[in-house]
């Protein structure tokens, strides 16, 4: 078993988003990104198969699906969505999102 304590990664840094690596294992990766008011976390996508979800932990802002679709991402929010299929976020206030990728590439 493993303990992680979030508070230890609530740390934002102005100019990019800051990268945690919580738990990396053969059978998911588990990350936490921070980001400040403003900062994006760029739509991309993985040639893999699998899924991932984005659980936002604080703040607010948009999960992002490519460049012309968005829905609300409140605290508590969990996006779940294939690893190939375009993701993203934009934050609208400090925000804190842990991301868990199964199987991990």
């Amino acid at each position: 078993m493993k303990k992680i304590t979030l508070a230890e990664t609530r740390q934002f840094n102005e100019k990019s988003f800051s990268r945690f690596l919580l738990h990396d294992s053969p059978y998911f990766r588990v990350l936490n990104f921070n980001l400040a008011a403003g900062q994006i976390f760029p739509v991309h996508s993985h040639p893999a198969e699998g899924q991932l979800t984005i659980h936002v932990i604080e703040g607010e802002g948009e999960f992002l699906a490519d460049n012309d679709t968005s829905m609300a991402a409140h605290c508590g929010d969990i996006l779940v969505s294939d690893i190939s299929e375009p993701h993203g976020v934009r934050a609208t206030s400090d925000m804190r999102i842990v991301v868990t990728i199964a199987p991990p590439f």
